[in-house]
């Protein structure tokens, strides 16, 4: 019989681990809330928009929140001169029960650059079953969604 290295003792618990670890992170999140989160969570899935204006720029979101957890957010952007830019992107989300959290994957295509962070924290407060407003506290940000149908086009 080999004798056994402390590394190989040490590699099936750590796989164990690592598979304890990614199943708690999926399923704990939904498994601690409350019946009344969990309402608001369903009410989250579906597709949003945002529409809004800043210094003369017209700027349209539909942001899609499937059932699974994955997001994908459509931007169409009009400057003053009437040029338009559109952004495709792309990553996860979760609600804790208070805040819906966004984490991009895919920025129009690309991976999200390391200098800016690729997250998005809205505290959600629904106005109706069909709008809310979120407010993002680091950035002193206020956000008003309104629930459109899927095939909406930003």
């Amino acid at each position: 019989m080999e004798p056994t290295t402390p590394a190989r003792r040490w590699i099936v618990p750590l796989v164990g681990l690592g598979a304890l670890t990614w199943t708690l992170n999926t399923w704990l999140p939904t498994a601690t809330l409350s019946p009344a989160a969990l309402e608001r969570q369903d009410l989250l899935r579906g597709t949003w928009l945002r529409e809004y204006s800043e210094n003369g720029v017209q700027v349209r979101r539909v942001l899609e929140l499937e059932p699974g957890g994955a997001f994908h957010e459509s931007v169409r952007i009009a400057d003053p001169a009437g040029r338009v830019t559109r952004l495709e992107h792309e990553g996860t989300w979760l609600y804790d029960g208070t805040n819906l959290k966004r984490k991009y994957t895919s920025m129009n295509g690309e991976p999200p650059s390391r200098l800016k962070a690729p997250f998005a924290t809205f505290e959600v407060a629904f106005q109706t079953r069909n709008d809310f407003v979120g407010v993002d506290h680091v950035h002193g940000v206020r956000v008003e969604y309104r629930r459109v149908p899927g095939d909406t086009l930003p």
